[in-house]
């Protein structure tokens, strides 16, 4: 069955390690069938949420930037991937600013019920990609029917790597597309 993926790379860096991932997870999920749109934060116009909560009676968020925009097509995908980078153990400050202005999505509805996240970082271990799922989760919880479904670690990218490590990183991120 043909899925709406749409993947969002946060990464402001170029050639990001992370990106690298999601554009494997989007070669994936486009050889599966399915309807790809990838985003990347670089170069958008993101505001910080305001908490004014306007978003919860107007069905979108009274700033003006880039992030209104994305939020329409958050709220109609059925998948989202999120790619980011891990700073100090946690999702990047762009990922996390976007989740908050995606505030208005609790009231107008949305399609996707299937989260997915790619994580990169300079520390390979587990505890790293655990706490940005724990702050994922936390989104997830106030979108009744949405979960995240499948993730990629890849912790020690950022770092010292041998081409093997690199080739199964990619291998996995394909392979998540795929079974989407």
């Amino acid at each position: 069955m043909t899925k709406k993926v749409l993947i969002i790379s946060t990464s402001l860096r170029n050639n990001a390690n992370s990106e690298i991932l999601a554009h494997e997870t989007e070669r994936g999920a486009k050889e599966a069938g399915h309807e790809v749109e990838f985003i990347t934060l670089k170069n958008k116009n993101i505001g910080f949420c305001k908490g004014c909560m306007a978003c919860q009676k107007l069905g979108h968020c009274v700033i003006n930037d880039d992030a209104n925009e994305i939020t329409a097509k958050m709220k109609e995908a059925e998948v989202i991937v999120w790619a980011t980078p891990v700073y100090y153990y946690e999702m990047s400050g762009q990922m996390k600013t976007l989740i908050d202005r995606a505030n208005s999505l609790y009231v107008t509805g949305y399609n996707f019920k299937d989260v997915y996240v790619i994580t990169t970082s300079a520390d390979g271990s587990e505890d790293v990609v655990q706490t940005v799922l724990s702050g994922l989760q936390g989104w997830c919880a106030c979108l009744p029917g949405t979960s995240i479904k499948g993730f990629v670690n890849g912790g020690g990218l950022e770092g010292p790597n041998d081409a093997s490590q690199r080739t199964d990183l990619l291998k996995q991120a394909y392979d998540l597309g795929k079974n989407i």
